[in-house]
């Protein structure tokens, strides 16, 4: 027992450092130690259990290591993602240790390989979606290593992993077979390979876009960090928040053709169609001074009305008896010198604080995060929208939309040359949470080769190039203004043509499998095989 519980540890401590601002490498042979016990489990009802129970374990830890930082927000919150995330870790290992002790050990690892990758693929498109610690995310400190998501998106690299792990433990468990061991390295080996001859030659694409020679390849960017305190900025002055926002604008230089705020940057709420306000009144009149020919980017709550007997599922009623109702968006404005305001409403939306399916939010209300802002379930934006200015096309991603690598390229496939990010990432105070986001912010930019400026109301805000690298940043707490020249893209990347079609095979591989291994059994009740 006690060796089994060091391997849970050793697990744990192989599965943790890619959210933990360390690398994703460990990951390749993370799952090791849990295959070595399923494979010394009994075949019995007993054994079962007791995998159940070390594997249950070893997700638990692995979650609470990776995501206890969301405490300073809400002490419901890891635990509700801990549950979520170890129930569907628990629901492919646990598929993967039934196979393995009654069919052949190929079937196994191909329903491990599926059914891992199939349950990381329903976190990310069901309603509740908390897509944290998807295999490939692991590797954001190394992004070096995996250029390839270019082709695979992030369950590309679900898959490198899961194949490594399986390779290196056969190896292991035939020691003296060099065959084994040759394709263990091989597999680790030869997509590090391929990812150097892609950073090499996007290396050199980004020479060029910046070359003298080709001007019209880059685009002035500005990205604005207002620090701000996340809690108090929805309850504190608003006009003290306008100020500040208003005497960064001012350290804006000339030129500039684009300008971000962060996520949620303007306070109060603005009614939709018309969204008006002195306030953008007031910015409208500093660009003309000071950057006319900018484009402004800002986060801002906006509401829809709805008249009586129109109203949307995520709709709310009006308190003033009339019947009608209205949705509440976290939204990104485009804002230049006219009266045109461009506008993307969030289409990702936060479990728990932005996205409560209607019948959750009746019987579980208690249970709702309060961040500050609005709460309870938000309208959603259906795709991401594009803003067009100057002859750029750009994506005004909101926050947690970064997180996902299909929806992201929602942008880029209705044009954008590059990407931004609007966020707010203060509620989880200096810890790993606000530093990870940031870095997944540069697998999607390998993933569709797009430059990405992301604002922050404070956390980490910055430019990141088409390769993933990252350039000038401002740190937590740390209030400012960066700008710098981003290259623009408009060619499409095979991952952002066909999204996240690794998770879409592997539900189809699982469902062969689960028939393959329902017909083996029979087979073998029957005296077919042997």
């Amino acid at each position: 027992m006690l060796r089994k519980f060091a391997a849970v540890i050793l697990s744990v401590v192989l599965l943790a450092p890619g959210w933990l601002s360390g690398t994703g490498f460990t990951l390749l042979a993370a799952f090791v130690p849990l295959l070595w016990i399923g494979s010394v489990q009994p075949a019995t009802r007993r054994g079962w259990w007791g995998m159940f129970g070390w594997a249950a374990l070893a997700f638990v830890l692995w979650n609470a290591a990776t995501v206890w930082w969301i405490w300073y927000a809400t002490p419901v919150g890891p635990v509700a993602a801990t549950l979520a995330s170890t129930f569907l870790n628990m629901l492919a290992f646990m598929t993967y240790h039934t196979v393995s002790k009654r069919a052949p050990r190929a079937l196994a690892h191909t329903t491990l390989v599926a059914a891992w990758i199939a349950t990381e693929y329903w976190y990310t498109v069901g309603d509740f979606s908390w897509p944290w610690l998807v295999l490939g995310n692991g590797f954001s400190h190394d992004v070096w290593a995996v250029q390839w998501y270019e082709y695979t998106g992030v369950f590309g690299g679900s898959l490198w992993v899961l194949v490594c792990n399986i390779l290196i433990f056969e190896a292991w468990r035939e020691r003296r077979n060099a065959r084994r061991w040759i394709a263990a390295a091989a597999a680790v080996v030869v997509p590090l390979l391929l990812s150097l001859a892609l950073w090499r030659e996007q290396g050199l694409l980004e020479r060029e876009d910046h070359s003298p020679l080709a001007p019209s390849r880059t685009a002035a960017v500005s990205v604005v960090q207002p620090d701000v305190d996340c809690y108090d900025k929805f309850h504190g002055d608003a006009a003290r928040q306008e100020r500040n926002i208003v005497d960064l604008l001012a350290e804006v230089p000339d030129g500039v053709q684009f300008i971000l705020l962060p996520e949620t940057a303007l306070p109060g709420y603005y009614w939709e169609p018309a969204l008006r306000g002195a306030f953008l009144d007031e910015l409208r009149d500093t660009l003309r001074r000071r950057n006319p020919e900018a484009l402004l980017v800002a986060g801002a709550n906006t509401t829809l009305y709805y008249a009586p007997g129109a109203a949307t599922e995520t709709a709310r009623p009006l308190s003033d008896g009339s019947g009608g109702s209205y949705d509440l968006y976290n939204s990104a404005l485009g804002i230049d010198t006219t009266a045109r305001v461009q506008l993307h409403h969030k289409g990702r939306l936060v479990i728990g604080v932005e996205n409560i399916p209607t019948w959750i939010f009746r019987a579980l209300k208690f249970l709702i995060i309060d961040l500050g802002g609005p709460s309870g379930q938000l309208g959603r934006g259906l795709h991401g929208t594009a803003f067009e200015h100057d002859g750029v096309t750009m994506g005004p991603a909101i926050c947690y939309e970064g997180l996902y690598g299909d929806f992201y390229g929602g942008f880029v496939r209705r044009g954008a040359e590059f990407m931004a990010i609007v966020s707010n990432d203060g509620w989880w105070g200096d810890t790993p949470g606000y530093r990870h986001l940031f870095t997944l912010s540069r697998l999607r930019a390998v993933e569709h080769r797009r430059a990405v400026a992301r604002a922050a109301n404070t956390g980490i805000s910055g430019f990141i190039t088409p390769r993933g690298e990252t350039g000038a940043t401002l740190g937590w707490e740390e209030r400012g203004v960066l700008t710098a020249r981003v290259p623009l893209r408009s060619e499409l990347t095979f991952y952002t043509r066909y999204g996240d079609y690794i998770g879409r095979i592997a539900e189809y591989v699982l469902l062969l499998c689960l028939l393959y291994y329902v017909a083996y059994r029979v087979r073998r009740r029957n005296y077919l095989v042997e």
